[in-house]
């Protein structure tokens, strides 16, 4: 039995890098990126892409589309943006007198919310039920959304023309916020010579399947967790609750994002078991914005990312024993 699921983990990791493989194709320089991106789908969550116009963000959502042959929807936010059109509606039949359900382009494997924070709060709030439990209700009947399901969304940094805030109880919906940057000059110049040949035309090609992915995320599932592991994980969150610069800290439900995307990240790495490193490895990605910090912390220079790697450098880290390691 041992040997069968260590198997089955060989050929995850195998479809695994397959996908990153893809994505590589047309998104230069970003790999770090790209696997916390899929370490996020793998783990069950939502991906906040955060960053300035024209650095590859919507083109990194729809290579994973493909490389998944997921089922796809995007809605460009702005604000005449109604949250009938995310979740869906119904529509009066006068042949059957009867209203008939119109679904919403949420209702797919990955939808792609770009430029959320151009749209209004009443929108955005649309997307709440559906990235929590997987569902929407409209005219109180629920519907489900396809499995696997992962929502994509994209926004430009505060300050930009036509933009707000996300609210936090939004935020904290989003398992990982990620900030893409520009490409370095060597990616670039392979970005520039592609557009300037037929390279250009080379496109993500579907390598997995979304009944191989929800394979995967039953797998990562029964990745092993030592109790030094969890009790890590929480003083890591109680740290947040208590620094000096923090309003408000990480929530339970932070908690379980960072236990999440660290399983995946010790799949990813081929071990049925998590360690210290796994934690650390997503812990700015998965904890940075989740964190409301006094207006103090600004007049001291300090950032959500300054004070998590404070954390990360400060929190004793558990070793785990032979015993543990060779499970």
């Amino acid at each position: 039995m041992k040997n069968q699921l260590y198997q089955a983990d060989i050929h995850g990791v195998k479809i695994a890098k397959s996908i990153i493989n893809e994505i590589k194709k047309v998104v230069k320089g970003k790999d770090d990126i790209i696997i916390k991106v899929l370490l996020a789908i793998l783990s069950r969550g939502h991906i906040l892409l955060e960053d300035i116009p024209g650095v590859g963000k919507t083109t990194l959502a729809i290579a994973f589309s493909k490389a998944m042959q997921l089922d796809y929807n995007r809605i460009q936010f702005t604000p005449d943006v109604m949250p009938s059109d995310v979740t869906g509606f119904s529509v009066y039949k006068k042949a059957t007198d009867s209203f008939e359900f119109v679904k919403g382009a949420v209702l797919c494997n990955l939808f792609l919310a770009d430029e959320i924070n151009r749209t209004s709060s009443k929108t955005q709030s649309a997307l709440l039920e559906v990235m929590e439990e997987g569902k929407i209700t409209v005219d109180l009947k629920t519907y489900e959304a396809p499995k696997p399901f992962t929502v994509i969304a994209t926004q430009n940094p505060i300050g930009y023309a036509g933009t707000q805030m996300l609210p936090e109880s939004q935020l904290d919906r989003f398992i990982v916020r990620l900030s893409m940057g520009y490409p370095d000059a060597t990616s670039e110049l392979e970005i520039l010579k592609s557009k300037a040949s037929k390279q250009e035309h080379i496109g993500v090609i579907g390598v997995v399947t979304a009944q191989e992915i929800i394979m995967l995320q039953n797998e990562i599932d029964d990745i092993f967790v030592h109790d030094t592991i969890y009790e890590y994980i929480v003083t890591i969150a109680e740290q947040t609750r208590n620094h000096d610069f923090v309003e408000l800290g990480v929530s339970p439900r932070g908690t379980i994002a960072l236990l999440r995307m660290a399983k995946s990240k010790a799949y990813l790495t081929n071990r049925n078991y998590v360690i210290a490193d796994d934690v650390q490895y997503v812990l700015e990605a998965t904890l940075e914005h989740r964190l409301v910090l006094k207006p103090k912390a600004k007049i001291s220079s300090m950032s959500a990312k300054t004070i998590i790697e404070e954390i990360r450098k400060t929190t004793p880290v558990p070793k785990l024993t032979t015993k543990v390691e060779q499970r």
